[in-house]
């Protein structure tokens, strides 16, 4: 079931931002995540928050920013089971455009995206880590 971000899911959603971050990172030091940890956790009840949840269980979110896609985290235990094509399809429905950036080094984030219809309109370098990245848009088909 996916419902709206309640107060209390925020540490729950922190462990799994975390975790996966630094699974889906390894090209980027631990350290990096563990130390924006805290000013993520003060941002995100800002933002647009949908999780998935199944038998009481946290197991994936979204978070957005108007239209702009700032993660989509999935339990590496529940990865490849429809998690984060449901919350995608989610704010799809919301929205005619949106878009994202993520690591070109992280190849099955890149080639989930492009299979959801994203295109690549910019690689750059982000400003933190140094890696390359891509910025993905996506527009609702008329």
């Amino acid at each position: 079931m996916i419902r709206k971000f309640k107060t209390d899911d925020l540490d729950v959603i922190m462990e799994i931002w975390l975790r996966t971050n630094v699974e889906a990172h390894d090209f980027i030091a631990d350290s990096y995540w563990l130390k924006n940890y805290d000013s993520v956790k003060s941002m995100l009840p800002d933002a647009e928050i949908f999780v998935y949840e199944d038998n009481g269980t946290i197991q994936g979110f979204v978070g957005l920013v108007e239209n702009y896609i700032a993660g989509i985290f999935v339990s590496q235990d529940c990865q490849s089971h429809g998690i984060g094509k449901a919350l995608l399809d989610q704010i799809k429905n919301q929205y005619a455009e949106l878009f994202l950036h993520v690591y070109e080094k992280n190849v099955r984030a890149v080639r989930f995206y492009q299979r959801e219809s994203f295109v690549v309109s910019k690689a750059q370098a982000d400003e933190c880590t140094r890696e390359a990245e891509l910025v993905m848009n996506w527009k609702k088909q008329a």
